[in-house]
């Protein structure tokens, strides 16, 4: 697990853009046979990547940055699968997850294995978990949620090309946490602006998963409204946006991005708006 620092805004406005890709762009999550993970400084987040081979199971990595003596001591956990067919094993219960099918377990569960399905279908695309865990205060039941059963919340306007899709997996009327808020967006076709009009959360920080891009890229908006950077990101690519900095983007070609955020509240729609006459 590699230790993740953020610079504030002053120092984030006087940076180059290798600087600014690796303050708050992080890739290289997915790689067969191995689980990454970035401990951020932004609410303590953690934000990671697992590719476990056919017979091959992978654990929760443990590093001297949790001050625990296993992962999930004092957290809690959100594992969407963006990939083909796996298993996720939690003490003695198993979790079969198709694609786009999330599992959040809560704080104190010791043994959790991520694996691939055992015989997966020929062609099928590789198992592939993202997770993004959260400290916790209170424990919560391990919840597996289906991709088919969640509601989904059209926003945006299609003459302002950001008509989209909420899926609201991890959430106070979902299945419940301790304070990780999870879910992704996609988009109707002909959109591809995403969370704009911009805002900022103030309370908490957001994380970005750009997915199912292909070769394709988002060019994604951050920084202070009325001083704003920019990202170029590739496929599975993860956005760091703390709570000062705006996060909206627009892609090239169709794609998905799961949003996670830790803070002070669950809230939803707690949001600073940033009129569209503010950015700079």
């Amino acid at each position: 697990m590699k230790i993740h620092y953020s610079p504030g805004p002053v120092e984030t406005n006087r940076l180059g853009t290798d600087e600014l890709r690796d303050a708050f762009l992080i890739s290289g999550l997915f790689r067969p046979g191995e689980v990454h993970a970035h401990y951020t400084d932004l609410d303590r987040m953690i934000v990671g990547g697992a590719m476990p081979n056919p017979g091959a199971p992978l654990l929760l990595p443990q590093a001297k940055a949790t001050g625990t003596d296993y992962f999930l001591e004092r957290r809690e956990i959100g594992i969407l699968n963006t990939g083909g067919a796996g298993v996720i094993k939690v003490g003695s219960e198993t979790y079969e997850l198709n694609t786009l099918d999330c599992l959040y377990i809560g704080k104190g569960e010791r043994e959790v294995s991520l694996e691939a399905a055992a015989s997966p279908a020929d062609g099928a695309a590789p198992t592939q978990f993202y997770f993004i865990s959260t400290p916790a205060h209170a424990k919560y039941p391990t919840a597996l949620l289906r991709r088919a059963d969640v509601k989904a919340a059209p926003i945006g306007d299609v003459t302002k090309a950001n008509r989209r899709t909420i899926l609201k997996y991890i959430h106070p009327d979902g299945v419940k946490s301790c304070q990780l808020v999870l879910g992704f967006t996609e988009f109707e076709p002909g959109s591809l602006w995403n969370t704009m009009p911009s805002h900022t959360h103030s309370r908490r920080t957001e994380i970005y998963m750009y997915f199912d891009l292909g070769d394709q890229m988002v060019v994604h908006l951050m920084g202070e409204p009325a001083k704003t950077r920019h990202l170029i990101v590739r496929d599975r690519e993860v956005v760091l946006s703390p709570s000062w900095s705006i996060h909206s983007g627009a892609g090239t070609g169709s794609y998905r991005f799961v949003w996670a955020m830790g803070g002070d509240n669950q809230i939803f729609s707690d949001m600073d708006a940033v009129p569209m006459s503010a950015l700079k």
